[in-house]
């Protein structure tokens, strides 16, 4: 998977690291933003905060279908820094994984994500689309 497809999306965010971490690692902060279209239902989110502990969001599409992604923290340094593995229910062969790299900066965040590994460009730009659309959510969110 050396030559793997990745993809890196930064965002500035009007909020101090602190709080962009927990939008990241708090359930009832998570459900306020994840998600790629809008939907009556809210999404749901499951965490256990630690190295080799597990969390899990699912979400539904525009057409009411239903998604769920899991995976388990490798790596996590408060307020700064998130990796962990990404797999969709739907694929559960195809793990990739996210880096979650978040800088000070003088009017709140640098937030860059990092998603790497995938089997394919189709399935990277995929994700680029979806997590676009989360960022944004994100960005509003702290607006």
């Amino acid at each position: 998977m050396a030559n793997a497809p990745s993809l890196v999306l930064k965002r500035r965010l009007k909020a101090p690291p602190e709080k962009v971490f927990e939008a990241w690692t708090q359930p009832g902060q998570m459900t306020r933003w994840w998600g790629v279209t809008p939907h009556p239902n809210k999404p749901i989110a499951e965490t256990d905060l630690r190295v080799g502990g597990r969390f899990r969001v699912q979400f539904w599409g525009q057409s009411g279908e239903h998604h769920s992604v899991s995976g388990v923290y490798r790596e996590i340094v408060p307020n700064r820094k998130l990796v962990f593995s990404w797999t969709w229910q739907s694929t559960p062969e195809r793990e990739s994984q996210v880096t979650i790299e978040i800088l000070p900066v003088n009017d709140g965040s640098l937030l860059t994500l990092t998603h790497e590994r995938f089997i394919d460009e189709k399935v990277r730009d995929d994700h680029g689309i979806g997590w676009t659309y989360a960022l944004d959510n994100l960005e509003r969110l702290f607006a």
